[in-house]
């Protein structure tokens, strides 16, 4: 065995699927010998987004690689990093390097430090016997404690070079901790002394499969339930107590409920703040649970903290709270549901008019209404890219169940949800996966729909194409030169139809759903599709102050 052949073996190993790869020569083969399906994409950004969409889907059970080249192809790849590292999202990367004989020498590039502040752990296989060692510690890493990427960089001669013996390798368990006893009974019982508890919910309850006890605990204290923007789909947005999830723009319920509290419990959060993301009022009693110490009074003051994977720790409280109150919780004093339903009611009523618009161009709005009432939502994943479409898409489309969403953005790369979205329908081959993008952002990576027609990838990408970059506007309100600037054109189903995808260009209310079914239908032959739909230029968004 030479040195690609031990990656590919320990790969093979730890049970990856697919290398999600752009041109990394020495790894392709390998990896195709021992039953590894390579993705070939057409640029290193889109790739890493491949691996980060199938590590979210499967909650990192199945992980995401992608392996680029040394040089250019680990430069290229750096903002897939960035984007991942601040999503906690766990993907093993593995970059070619220099010839260890030249490590060092200026201007050849390091990723391992080139990339140490956008990976959660990085380190070089300085020669070939030490590859299974670092394999064992990076995917050790990748199961254990807050998720982000973790690189693994083999250099030049270090592939083919000769390992002697037999592999010794198998696959490795992470670690899941719980919280401290006593903190955890000081916890609950901040909670049931709580008059407006509020629970904020964030992905680590997606990544510990910990859906069942949130709304357990959440119906327990009859406290409404709102999520980050990666936590939504955590909670059911049909739930009586779900208010939705927050962005740049919010829900009226979150802005309501949240307001009131006097308690806020942060669940599987970071507690990070962020433009895209909702800013918790001061003056609340604010309880933080994270699995990383670190997150622990970073932006906001704890005044009571829980330390452990989300689902052992409401676990953990779902027990103290039953213990001290029969079992019962608070169910039979108080019932939140009417009053978070009677918010949403008349939130919902002033949007109507919007959700429901058939002026033409097409109101995006409209355009996410319908979708979100056509589809199948248990069996739909749906992502947005970043600008307009995520702050449209957030607050309206309602999440039924979990990781039926991929909601990201404390980095906003245009263009991302396109790779993520084909991770995706990687790890769900059969559920209709879709992606939602702008003009603006389809213009960076539309290239990488031929990646999709070329390994039978069946998305969906519905395209708001109003020709503007819209959100951007209202950064340069004097700079009316740039608007023009600003303006793009295009019509992107011709684009898609010349890259091989199905195609239509939608310009009229009535034709959206049946060119959906007919959209629809395509990707279930494997055959990617994109809709081009001409949209108006507003973009108003649900927005509090």
């Amino acid at each position: 065995m030479n040195g690609g052949d031990v990656v590919a073996e320990i790969l093979k190993r730890e049970g990856t699927e697919f290398l999600s790869v752009f041109p990394a020569q020495d790894l392709i083969d390998a990896a195709a010998k021992v039953g590894i399906r390579p993705i070939i994409c057409r640029q290193e950004r889109v790739g890493m987004a491949i691996a980060d969409g199938f590590s979210r889907t499967t909650n990192g059970k199945r992980l995401g690689v992608f392996a680029m080249q040394r040089g250019p192809g680990a430069e290229n790849a750096f903002p897939g990093a960035a984007q991942a590292f601040s999503d906690n999202v766990p993907i093993l990367l593995i970059p070619g390097g220099t010839d260890t004989t030249r490590a060092y020498i200026s201007p050849d590039f390091n990723s391992v430090e080139n990339y140490r502040n956008v990976t959660k752990w990085a380190a070089q296989t300085n020669y070939v016997e030490r590859i299974p060692e670092l394999m064992r510690r990076a995917f050790y890493h990748l199961r254990t404690g807050k998720g982000g990427p973790v690189l693994v960089e083999v250099p030049k001669d270090i592939w083919p070079a000769d390992f002697t013996g037999e592999l010794d390798y198998t696959p490795v368990q992470g670690n899941r901790f719980g919280p401290d006893p006593d903190e955890t009974k000081n916890v609950a019982g901040a909670l049931l002394a709580a008059e407006n508890p509020v629970i904020h919910a964030g992905q680590g309850c997606l990544y510990a499969e910990a859906w069942d006890e949130l709304q357990e605990l959440a119906e327990l204290l009859q406290a409404p339930v709102m999520t980050t923007l990666p936590g939504k789909s955590a909670f059911p947005e049909d739930h009586p107590l779900a208010l939705g999830a927050s962005a740049v723009s919010t829900t009226g319920m979150i802005h309501h409920f949240l307001g009131k509290a006097d308690v806020v419990f942060g669940i599987g959060t970071s507690f990070t703040r962020t433009n895209y993301g909702k800013t918790i009022p001061p003056g609340k009693v604010m309880v933080h649970s994270t699995n990383d110490p670190a997150d622990v009074h970073k932006d906001y003051r704890a005044d009571y903290s829980l330390i452990g994977d989300a689902k052992l720790v409401l676990q953990a409280l779902i027990a103290e709270i039953k213990d001290a109150t029969n079992g019962d919780g608070h169910r039979k004093t108080r019932d939140a549901g009417p009053e978070v339903q009677a918010v949403k009611s008349a939130w919902l009523d002033e949007w109507m008019p919007q959700l429901r618009s058939d002026e033409e161009p097409i109101n995006q709005y409209r355009i996410i209404w319908d979708l979100m009432n056509h589809v199948d939502r248990p069996n739909t994943i749906v992502t947005h890219d970043a600008g307009s479409p995520r702050d449209q898409i957030v607050p309206f489309w309602e999440s039924v169940a979990p990781r039926t969403y991929m909601g990201w953005g404390k980095s906003t790369q245009l263009g991302y949800g396109l790779g993520l979205v084909m991770g995706a329908k990687l790890a769900e081959p059969g559920k209709l996966c879709v992606n939602m993008m702008g003009d603006a952002a389809i213009g960076m990576v539309g290239m990488d729909i031929e990646t999709a027609v070329r390994h039978k990838i069946g998305i969906l990408t519905i395209v708001f194409n109003n020709g503007v970059m819209a959100i951007e506007r209202g950064h340069m309100p004097y700079a009316t030169e740039m608007y023009a600037a600003l303006d793009q054109g295009g019509d992107y189903a011709k684009v898609a139809d010349g890259l091989g995808a199905w195609s239509s260009r939608v310009e009229r209310v009535a034709d959206f759903i049946p060119r959906l079914d007919e959209a629809i239908e395509a990707t279930r032959s494997g055959r990617p599709a994109l809709l081009d739909c001409v949209v108006k230029e507003g973009y108003d968004f649900s927005k509090y102050p």
